[in-house]
């Protein structure tokens, strides 16, 4: 759960001042799924922020397959006061009636575990329910207007790219081994990006794409077992942080109101058809980096055990995912928080 304090109110009022051309969104419908998740939901918070302080009369629309985790992660809004549920899910969706003027679709299963114990609904569900939302670009909106769609990717969509080792722009993309089953979910992005280009082509739908890093911050769920995530609840904990490798993996992290303020940059600037990585330059380190950054800031001590079968097939397959961030900083974006910054804030702001 997220403690939702002036402190963490003051985070998301300065990135909101730092978003060009935020008043576009004044008076619109925002249509946002995955927004209990770790990256949407910040998103949410932003816009209940602009909304609250800056009297922006947002519309905030959030569709998911749980009205109980919306209530769980916000719970310090009112549904159908600050937001308005709407019932979605994108394994079984056949269609979706939804006046919105904006669409941030960040639904999508992430979780390394989920991955593994369900790679065809990752796959399936990935592409299905972007297809339902890329369907809405078909039509405009109640006021005649094209509506713009944001497609959350993922940096694995890069995949091993030959000649070069990290640092990836956004034209740079590599191979993803097909037959491995872990490679469901970067499979499922990288194909999701091209129907996004292939609705703009065959029906001009205005859609650009996200491509985020690794994102941490408050506001995880006991249930995310990814790397982070882990470090975050014992470290809260006061537990050991437990290492599962030697952590040589380099990794390009953002904390999550970065992410958000970031997203809603290309949202509102980014050029249509095109993607944009997410990544603050100040942040590209090692998952070893990351565990004792969070051992110093909590007092923790690190220990090493070692993975499982099924774990090491649930890792991310790059070594090195670094991303250069140079296209999305051209728009005018800003982060805010390097690495021990942005831990302190998750620890801060984070309650079990």
């Amino acid at each position: 759960m997220l403690i939702y304090n002036e402190s963490y109110e003051n985070e998301l009022n300065r990135a909101i001042e730092a978003i060009n051309e935020i008043d576009r969104l004044n008076k619109k419908k925002v249509l946002i799924t995955g927004g209990n998740g770790l990256v949407c939901s910040h998103v949410v918070d932003l816009l209940h922020v602009l909304n609250k302080k800056h009297g922006a009369g947002i519309e905030i629309l959030l569709a998911g397959r749980n009205k109980d985790r919306f209530a769980k992660r916000f719970h310090y809004l009112s549904e159908g006061k600050d937001y308005t549920f709407i019932p979605f899910d994108a394994a079984t969706v056949e269609s979706l009636d939804c006046d919105a003027d904006y669409i941030i679709h960040g639904a999508g299963m992430g979780d390394p575990k989920g991955i593994m114990d369900d790679p065809v609904g990752v796959m399936l569900s990935n592409l299905n329910g972007l297809n339902r939302l890329l369907d809405l670009s078909k039509t405009p909106t109640s006021e005649g207007e094209k509506r713009r769609i944001l497609f959350v990717s993922s940096s694995e969509v890069y995949g091993k790219v030959d000649g070069v080792n990290g640092y990836y722009k956004e034209e740079q993309l590599g191979t993803i081994d097909n037959l491995n089953p872990r490679s469901c979910y970067p499979m499922a992005k990288k194909a999701g990006e091209t129907l996004c280009v292939s609705y703009a082509l065959e029906y001009g739908a205005d859609v650009v794409i996200a491509r985020p890093g690794h994102i941490y911050g408050p506001g995880i769920t006991d249930s995310d077992s990814r790397v982070i995530p882990q470090f975050t609840r014992n470290a809260k904990r006061n537990e050991a942080i437990v290492m599962k490798s030697a952590g040589a993996q380099i990794r390009s992290y953002c904390y999550a109101v970065d992410c958000a303020s970031g997203m809603l940059e290309i949202l509102l600037k980014g050029e249509c058809g095109n993607a944009y990585n997410i990544s603050n330059p100040n942040s590209i380190v090692t998952i070893a980096d990351m565990a004792r950054s969070f051992a110093e800031l909590s007092g923790c001590e690190i220990v090493f055990e070692a993975a499982s079968e099924q774990e090491n097939k649930s890792y991310n397959l790059m070594e090195n995912s670094s991303l250069n961030s140079d296209k999305l900083l051209g728009l005018g974006w800003k982060p805010f928080y390097d690495m021990k910054a942005g831990i302190q804030s998750t620890l801060d702001y984070f309650a079990e």
